[in-house]
């Protein structure tokens, strides 16, 4: 199962997400995975190459992406964090033993 966590600081403000696991599928051909890790990339990509953004942490590996953003940044990725997270809650509301989604709303 994928599990995608939205990371919230202190006082609410969305600092991140962090999406663990594979869908299940066969590698390569899985359209859950392929979507979930699609608009990860998206957004990581967007922040940290069209906005400039220096992430406080950022990893990709196989089966584990996390992107923490620092304080002073948190405000202006806001949307395109919450853009994410209706984006999974609607693979998890079609593929419901593939994708879930956790971490206080935007």
């Amino acid at each position: 199962m994928i599990q995608a966590e939205f990371l919230m600081a202190e006082g609410g403000a969305a600092a991140g997400f962090h999406i663990t696991g594979h869908a299940g599928g066969e590698a390569g051909t899985d359209i859950v995975c392929a979507a979930v890790s699609s608009a990860a990339y998206l957004v990581a990509n967007t922040v940290t190459e069209v906005m400039g953004v220096k992430p406080r942490e950022l990893r990709a590996e196989d089966g584990d992406m996390l992107l923490e953003l620092a304080s002073g940044d948190r405000q202006k990725c806001r949307e395109l964090l919450l853009g994410l997270r209706l984006h999974l809650e609607g693979l998890m509301q079609q593929y419901p033993d593939s994708v879930r989604v956790t971490g206080t709303d935007i």
